[in-house]
């Protein structure tokens, strides 16, 4: 027994001192595999960032889509090339998008901390406009296009990126004064007047209360730059029509806006309130001749959505209307015609002229020198929708929007004269205008219907007719436009009617 008790111990002993000759050539146990883990606290979608209490959702879309009958996939056919109706207008422009977006929550004894960015890659067709000259140029990012169509070129677009804690939200977001469903009360077309807008975020420092029941309430600071600023057209530099040039002085003071919500099962109903103010640089081109005092605008808006209604399940109804003062652009809103810029061609009913015109411009305000200061520009607005559910997989909406513009005295004494004569827009039209008055009315009536087979996976069809009610009448010569190809001829001066449509293939996910 000793012998064998010997042998083992020996045997023991040879072994461990082999083992520790060779540790340091062993691998190294591997530590455990940390696995993202599901964060269930903030809905579907999120998963913990290994290591830390934060919680991070991946999301985002991509969307091909065609316009039918314009050089722009959202702003219309009312201006530009495309409001020209001839060989240079676009029959389709196309574009693809690829939108990425990352939201981060992390809970903290002041509440719940959130990140919010969102991302477009862009690739949109262009058009051609004139040289005058018997060529063409290729336009490789036509305007309100959001995008470049340059050979295997593209554009980055920051829509969102914000910051949430405590009630504040800060950094570049949907304004608060603007409706839930933002340009959308049950369409993809981007244009609608009728509203506020802001799709793609703006810089603001805004604090919600949350009073329960589903009772909120904001009040926002938010760059007017960016979106809001429609133009304070100095009218001594007559520009366009003899509209003026816009003549902005430097940023002074941020928009602000107040907004109260009510949501509840049935629905929700929203006001909103923005002060805008109008601050112009110079009457001429140098400090000394000097400038108009400021003069504050606003606007006011109302909106309702009602839910469950007995015409079937998800069926939806949303409306809203809006008023502004020196605050176009919460009416007539950024992607709206060129943002309110309507010049548009088409048939001629007088034999004499060559084609008709019709113009609509929409400023904050206009001024001309020291007499009288900035006049303000009022505008009226409605938009909404009915939308309704045919089963799972298909919808149609119907949907319309309206605005006014209208001019107060002062500032059609100033375009237009007194007597028949002089103004800056009846001396640019021409001794043949009957009737001047830069008032105008915009009407939009459309008709959506989207099929979704899979989940996530949606096509659309949407087509738009705009109708521009214009105030003047007679004959101009001043229709002119080497960019869209126009000779100098008569112009009869009348309301225009236009119609696009947008086709969509959109993947969520």
């Amino acid at each position: 027994m000793k012998l064998v008790k010997s042998l083992l111990l020996g045997s023991a002993a040879g072994l461990i001192a082999v083992g520790g000759a060779q540790a340091a050539d062993l691998p190294v146990k591997a530590k455990a595999v940390e696995y993202v883990k599901i964060c269930s606290l903030y809905g579907a979608g999120f998963y913990y960032i290994p290591g830390t209490d934060t919680c991070i959702k991946l999301g985002g879309y991509l969307r091909v889509e065609t316009g039918l009958n314009t050089n722009s996939i959202y702003t219309g056919n009312t201006s530009g090339v495309a409001g020209a109706h001839n060989r240079l207008t676009n029959a389709y422009t196309a574009r693809s998008r690829e939108d990425f977006n990352i939201d981060t929550r992390t809970a903290t004894e002041y509440g719940v901390v959130r990140t919010f960015f969102d991302a477009t890659f862009t690739w949109t067709t262009g058009g051609y406009t004139g040289n005058g000259n018997g060529t063409t140029s290729y336009d490789s990012a036509p305007a309100g296009t959001n995008g470049n169509g340059s050979v295997a070129g593209g554009s980055l677009g920051v829509y969102y990126a914000f910051i949430q804690f405590a009630g504040f939200t800060m950094g570049k977001a949907v304004s608060q004064f603007s409706a839930p469903w933002v340009n959308y009360p049950g369409n993809n077309y981007d244009g609608l007047v009728g509203g506020g807008g802001t799709v793609t975020g703006v810089n603001q420092f805004t604090y919600t209360a949350d009073f329960g029941q589903g009772v909120s309430a904001a009040f926002s600071a938010q760059d007017q730059v960016q979106y809001y600023q429609a133009g304070i057209n100095n009218l001594g530099v007559p520009g366009t029509f003899g509209y003026g040039t816009s003549d902005y002085g430097g940023a002074r003071a941020p928009d602000l806006v107040a907004m109260v919500r009510v949501d509840q099962a049935w629905g929700l109903f929203q006001a909103s309130f923005a002060a805008h103010q109008n601050h112009a640089a110079y009457y001429g081109g140098t400090e000394v001749t000097g400038f108009p005092s400021d003069k504050w605008g606003w606007a006011g808006q109302l909106a309702l959505s009602i839910k469950n209604i007995p015409t079937g399940a998800g069926d939806t109804i949303n409306i809203q209307g809006v008023y502004t003062n020196g605050a176009t652009r919460y009416n007539i809103q950024d992607l709206a015609g060129q943002a309110g810029a309507f010049t548009t061609y088409g048939g001629a009913s007088l034999a004499t002229s060559y084609q008709s015109l019709g113009i609509g411009f929409a400023p904050d305000a206009v001024f001309l020198g020291p007499a009288g200061g900035l006049q303000l520009i009022e505008t009226w607005g409605m938009r909404g929708a009915f939308t309704h559910n045919w089963d799972p997989y298909w919808n149609t909406a119907i949907y319309g929007a309206w605005a006014a513009v209208r001019y107060n005295g002062e500032s059609k004494t100033l375009m237009c004269g007194v007597g028949g004569v002089g103004g800056t827009v009846r001396t640019a039209l021409g001794a043949g205008l009957t009737n001047c008055d830069p008032d105008y009315n915009i009407a939009q009536l459309g008709l959506i219907t989207r099929w979704t087979p899979v989940k996530n996976l949606t096509f659309s069809a949407d087509f738009t007719y705009t109708h521009l009610d214009q105030k003047y009448s007679g004959v101009t010569g001043a229709g002119a436009s080497a960019g869209v190809a126009k000779p100098v001829a008569a112009y009869e001066l009348k309301d225009q009617d236009t119609y696009q449509m947008l086709l969509r293939a959109q993947r969520n996910w």
